[in-house]
């Protein structure tokens, strides 16, 4: 029994039970595969069943806000996600009239799709003969053959795929794929996997060689740098003040209080220095009532130091892009994660 016979079999009988595997709709397909880019299955299955019932096709995901639809995916992370899939939703309906693209090259041309998400979709939807390759399908393959290029090189990538092609199953691609990638998820994990279980215990390279903690090897790892930011919470009576963040930066389109950043960690007595501070406050007594500090939020190349300082005043003009909103229609606005989770324990 080859490779793909092994992992097909294996599938056959540990594979989770998941709705995007009991569908061939490739709008349904490439909805799941966007959300799980970046997300455990455990919290995009929520997100995938949510989507679904607000959109049941790409024609009311294309007619949707992108303040609707980052509302929807609020807390999910990565939003440029989100704003690349509801774009590639327009695409569908103004390029193709509604009917998702049924070969891989127009698929692969929607923004946001990726050479993975072109082959899964391909694979899933149309039994089309593309393998794909995920961090998962990375591990399992480098493992197998021992491949010790970094895999974030074009080598390296290059030797993977090669690979990959020699075992892959054109005859069962939708299987295969889906093996692979489920063999990754629950067999062949990063730390600790059970080698001596392993269906592939008498011909994995990297077993045999005891190299199995080491592989795949990445080349670098990226630089985290820290961000400081200070939401200033100006409460002038039952309303407050939002803003939406411009592009070119983290969590583009959604809303965050008033912000002030600064290259380092400061006191409060030193952030009332601040020029954004002096702006902000105008002419008007500002009595602070709370300071909530020492909040990190990790994102995948910044760390955050958060700090909510909670005002009682008012703003005397108000800048561009600042609204002014009833506190009790903050829920209807789509914000950052942590805003959110601040928002919760209030």
């Amino acid at each position: 029994m080859d490779f793909s016979e092994r992992i097909i079999e294996w599938y056959k009988k540990n594979r989770r039970d998941l709705p995007w595997r009991e569908t061939s709709d490739p709008y349904a397909i490439w909805l799941s595969e966007i959300i799980l880019q970046q997300t455990r299955v455990a919290q995009g299955l929520a997100y995938y069943i949510r989507f679904l019932e607000a959109f049941p096709t790409v024609n009311h995901l294309a007619e949707a806000t992108e303040e609707q639809v980052l509302k929807l995916w609020q807390g999910l992370g990565y939003y440029s996600r989100a704003r690349n899939m509801h774009a590639a939703a327009r695409e569908i309906v103004e390029r193709y009239e509604g009917k998702f693209p049924d070969n891989y090259y127009d698929i692969r041309s929607l923004k946001g799709v990726g050479d993975y998400t072109a082959a899964a979709i391909s694979s899933f939807a149309f039994g089309l003969p593309f393998p794909v390759l995920d961090g998962n399908v990375v591990r399992v393959i480098s493992r197998f053959f021992g491949i010790t290029t970094p895999y974030d090189r074009v080598e390296g990538k290059s030797q993977i795929r090669k690979a990959l092609n020699s075992v892959f199953d054109p005859k069962h691609p939708a299987e295969f794929n889906q093996a692979v990638m489920e063999f990754g998820a629950l067999q062949c994990i990063p730390s600790a996997p059970s080698c001596t279980t392993c269906i592939f215990v008498d011909s994995c390279t990297a077993f045999e060689k005891g190299k199995v903690k080491e592989l795949p090897v990445k080349s670098s790892k990226t630089q985290v740098k820290p961000r400081y930011f200070h939401y200033l919470i100006i409460n002038d009576g039952d309303e407050t003040f939002i803003k939406r963040r411009g592009v070119g930066d983290i969590w583009q389109g959604l809303y965050e209080f008033p912000l002030i950043q600064t290259l380092s960690a400061i006191s409060p007595e030193e952030l009332m220095q601040h020029p954004d501070w002096k702006r902000w406050k105008g002419k008007y007594t500002w009595k602070i009532t709370q300071i909530h500090t020492g909040i990190r939020h990790v994102l995948s190349h910044r760390i955050l130091h958060v700090s909510f300082y909670e005002i009682y005043g008012r703003i005397s003009k108000l800048p561009p892009g600042v609204i002014k909103i009833k506190k009790t229609a903050l829920e209807n606005y789509a914000v950052p994660v942590l805003i959110e989770k601040y928002l919760k324990k209030q």
